[in-house]
């Protein structure tokens, strides 16, 4: 299929951490350009009826997504499944499973808050919260701001939440394999969100990318608001290197959080396939009936 200039294929809504419902962010993304749109919200899937109707509306093609959390080498990644069926059973159960797993860690986090002297950061997190079931350190960075502990969220995850400071509790989310497996088993294509993030030597990020082929990962996000531009191109040769397509996405959360609106990244460094061209078959066009 033609490239579609502007496609943005990370983003999230209230169903998870952001600050925008689907159908706002629909029109959010028509209104800067967007012209392929997916949804991919923190281990769920339950805003995506709301966004394909409203990214219909808005005359948007649209492909499901979800951001599934994943424990790889004692570190937290994230690897983005998209063009998948979101009524797949195997896949449901995996993200019902994760959602679960939140509750608990949320509340030992506020607990540890509590005892260097911001007390009730649960209860403050959870006016944040849309779905009670994906409370995360985002929402608690909010509540942080709202009580003046720190100036804004970027600020908070110097000083709390991360590994070594107040508000820091441990997870183990699905394996690699588990996540990758659930979306291809959904007839989706696994891809590697922002892989700068991690922080992985290049051993580790070698051994990273290897697992992820090895387990039918497809696709490497090059293009992507949590890069700086210099990484735009240093993925775009991972990408090539092992045969991956490239993805892009904003990962945009909130007008008032993101450093990238939806839609506004630049365009892909040259060469390399887009994910879009192994989803084709997979695009819920708009002013056609989802199949």
């Amino acid at each position: 299929m033609p490239r579609p200039f502007h496609a943005d294929l990370h983003c999230h809504s209230t169903f998870s951490d952001g600050t925008l419902s689907p159908s706002a962010l629909a029109q959010r993304a028509q209104a800067n350009g967007v012209t392929l749109w997916a949804l991919t919200d923190h281990d769920e899937v339950a805003g995506l009826p709301q966004a394909q109707s409203a990214a219909h509306a808005c005359g948007l093609d649209f492909l499901t997504g979800v951001e599934i959390s994943v424990s790889f080498a004692n570190t937290t990644v994230h690897i983005v499944g998209l063009g998948f069926d979101a009524d797949n059973p195997a896949l449901q159960q995996g993200l019902h499973a994760l959602r679960n797993s939140r509750g608990p860690r949320a509340q030992e986090m506020g607990l540890q808050l509590a005892s260097v002297g911001i007390p009730n950061a649960y209860e403050g997190a959870l006016k944040y919260v849309g779905n009670p079931a994906l409370i995360s350190r985002t929402h608690f960075a909010r509540y942080l701001v709202e009580a003046g502990v720190c100036r804004d969220t970027y600020e908070v995850f110097k000083h709390y939440l991360v590994e070594g400071k107040p508000g820091y509790a441990p997870q183990r989310w699905a394996s690699l394999q588990e996540a990758v497996g659930w979306i291809t088993h959904a007839h989706g294509v696994a891809v590697i969100a922002h892989p700068a993030r991690y922080g992985f030597s290049h051993t580790e990020e070698y051994a990273f990318f290897s697992s992820f082929k090895n387990y039918g990962g497809q696709a490497l996000e090059a293009v992507t608001g949590s890069h700086a531009a210099h990484e735009f191109s240093r993925y775009a040769h991972w990408a090539k290197e092992f045969g991956f397509a490239i993805s892009r996405g904003s990962d945009f959360h909130s007008p008032q959080e993101s450093k990238i609106d939806l839609g506004t990244l630049p365009p892909d460094p040259a060469g390399g396939a887009g994910v879009w061209e192994l989803l084709a078959d997979r695009i819920h066009r708009h002013g056609t009936t989802a199949p």
